[in-house]
């Protein structure tokens, strides 16, 4: 307690103060490199998380979207299967009747195979647009992979972090920086779509 001069320090005083200086009475190089270290490490990490969160987010958008695509295409087909029925229905009609009944056959025959051709068109091109958003999809989730993979190792350095600051192993260190350069390294490939 200090007042007008005179200054008195508690039990709980002396052992912040020996704790603030690294438990030896001096200044701990050791613990400050590792947390310096470890709220590197923990920031690149919450950012690499954060990556592959979004890229997972946009392969699930990618894959949801290839859904959508695959199911209007199979509308479209059963449509033109519904055509392709109603074509043959008139071939046989055409070929039973004859004179004016036998012409409106025809004409409609002709009609089913037009309507068949656009219907066919629209189709293929949902099936290609799914496609497309299947091997989007399919990509980010490669990324989302690096990301995740990055994520881990530095929280895998993080642990190697706090081991070696409980035990003061320094040769952990190896550990730590090379776990955190793997990751680092990986995220860069991440964040090149390799």
């Amino acid at each position: 307690m200090s007042g007008h001069g005179f200054h008195v320090h508690g039990p709980h005083d002396h052992a912040l103060e020996h704790a603030a200086k690294g438990g030896h009475g001096g200044e701990d190089g050791f613990a400050a490199k590792i947390a310096v270290t470890t709220a590197i490490l923990a920031t690149l990490g919450a950012l690499f998380g954060y990556e592959g969160g979004h890229t997972q987010n946009a392969a699930l958008l990618y894959k949801n979207d290839a859904a959508i695509q695959k199911t209007a295409a199979s509308d479209q087909w059963n449509y033109y299967q519904a055509k392709g029925n109603k074509q043959n229905l008139a071939e046989l009609s055409a070929v039973l009747t004859q004179g004016a009944d036998r012409e409106k056959y025809k004409q409609d025959i002709e009609r089913y195979k037009k309507e068949k051709a656009e219907i066919k068109v629209g189709a293929e091109k949902l099936e290609a647009a799914a496609k497309e958003a299947d091997k989007h999809s399919d990509e980010e989730m490669h990324i989302h992979g690096r990301w995740a993979l990055a994520a881990t190792l530095l929280q895998i350095s993080i642990a190697l972090s706090a081991i070696a600051l409980l035990t003061r192993k320094k040769w952990l260190m190896f550990g730590i920086y090379g776990a955190s350069a793997v990751g680092i390294g990986v995220a860069i490939m991440g964040a090149m779509h390799l």
